[in-house]
């Protein structure tokens, strides 16, 4: 793929890291260099700042397993902390400048999934930052594909192929491959039969989980991607996406904004403690008439930190199946599960609210029929929480969905303020 090339005006690229992991770190002292490297023949300077927005209680650490980004980082790259009480401090600008009250300010910018991702885009404005990339803290800018069983793996030029683009569009989002889904791999036996397990998936499902997707992976022994040659060495197009937040969703990492169209940009909402920020934003997304181009780059989703020894280019042979056996998989999954089925009532109110009624009673049906046989063939997990949490957002989807309004109103004022400032 030719390199565009600009004139005349230096770029401001931001990195967002929501960091509930450590690994963030390594990741930026491994790959720094690379993203240096990437765009060092471009006719205009790169000025990269990496935000980094930590939350101690995902995996109940300190302030100090996020600060071991090394002193030559410094050097070449901005780096900003957000911390908690820079936070509470932006809370009260928003008050005090913006004229939000405190119940908005609240529900725009925080800690969790979309209110993150809102912190950092308001940092990035405020930086001036011309193009966001969010990237997430288990993911490695590599490819690995599969011809005859044997495994090629291609380093990809992540942030050059979104430079290359993000120009002529209000957002660019690039590929995943690894790990696809946190759903491990479940042998039946007398615990747990294929029609339970498909009960349990029935009962979950959303854009991201679905039977007819786990029976694809389970034919195949797997629950691995592997990335398409041509998409990974960049031979193929970047493609317009036509119907986002119809049947197109865009993802959460990977993801570029154009900050100099920040008009066509909405806000991130979830529901509380739930998933779905990149879901949401893809349905606001559809009402702004955005041009949203997929571009051939990857990122490996190591979702399990099974595979970190990528970073150091050591590049396995053969990708092993997730299965519940493996260490710390089952309350991953767990949490996994409550994260989407918190999600799925507003998901379905807002795309199919004709027959949202039916999908919900459904999804309790199938929850009663599955998650006593889920808990007893997943040993140190509680599935029949999965039944109160469904019960409990179903009662709450219309404030949740009145939430993600608001908060879009929020935003879409907010932004022209900024934008003004800009």
């Amino acid at each position: 793929m030719s390199e565009r090339v600009f004139m005349g005006k230096k770029i401001n690229f931001g990195i967002g890291f929501i960091a509930g992991r450590p690994n963030v770190c390594n990741i930026i002292n491994r790959y720094y260099k690379f993203l240096i490297e990437q765009v060092k023949d471009l006719d205009v300077t790169i000025d990269f700042t990496i935000f980094i927005l930590f939350d101690l209680n995902y995996l109940h650490t300190t302030r100090m397993d996020f600060y071991s980004v090394l002193p030559e980082v410094y050097k070449n790259i901005k780096i900003k902390y957000i911390t908690p009480e820079e936070i509470d401090e932006e809370k009260k600008k928003l008050i005090s400048i913006y004229d939000l009250s405190k119940e908005d300010a609240d529900l725009l910018i925080g800690h969790g999934y979309a209110k993150a991702r809102n912190t950092i885009l308001l940092y990035a404005m405020k930086r001036k930052i011309d193009y966001l990339l969010f990237w997430d803290d288990d993911e490695y800018p590599l490819a690995v594909c599969q011809e005859n069983k044997e495994l090629t793996w291609i380093k990809q030029k992540n942030v050059l192929t979104h430079i290359n683009n993000i120009k002529s569009a209000d957002i660019t989002y690039g590929y995943r491959c690894g790990m696809m889904s946190p759903v491990p791999y479940v042998q039946y036996d007398d615990n747990i039969k294929e029609e339970d397990y498909k009960a349990f998936i029935d009962a979950l499902e959303n854009e991201v989980i679905s039977w007819e997707k786990m029976q694809k992976l389970l034919k195949e022994n797997r629950s691995i991607s592997y990335a398409n040659k041509e998409i990974a060495t960049g031979e193929v197009k970047p493609e317009v996406m036509k119907s986002i937040g119809v049947n197109d969703y865009v993802l959460g990492s990977g993801i570029c904004l154009n900050l100099n169209h920040i008009n066509k940009i909405p806000a991130f909402y979830n529901p509380p403690g739930a998933r779905g920020e990149d879901t949401f934003f893809s349905c606001a997304l559809g009402e702004k008439n955005a041009k949203v181009l997929r571009v051939p780059t990857y990122h490996f989703h190591d979702s399990f930190m099974k595979y970190t020894n990528l970073m150091k280019d050591n590049f396995p042979k053969v990708l092993r199946r997730i299965s519940i056996d493996d260490n710390g998989i089952e309350q991953r999954f767990l949490k996994t599960t409550i994260g989407w089925i918190k999600y799925k009532p507003l998901f379905y109110y807002i795309i199919d609210r004709d027959n949202y009624r039916r999908i919900i009673n459904d999804a309790k049906k199938n929850l009663a029929k599955s998650v006593d046989k889920m808990s007893t063939a997943f040993e140190t997990c509680d599935f029949s929480c999965l039944t109160r949490e469904l019960e409990d957002y179903d009662k709450k989807v219309k404030k949740h969905y009145d939430e993600y309004v608001r908060t879009n109103e929020i935003w879409d004022k907010l932004k022209i303020k900024l934008k003004e400032q800009k």
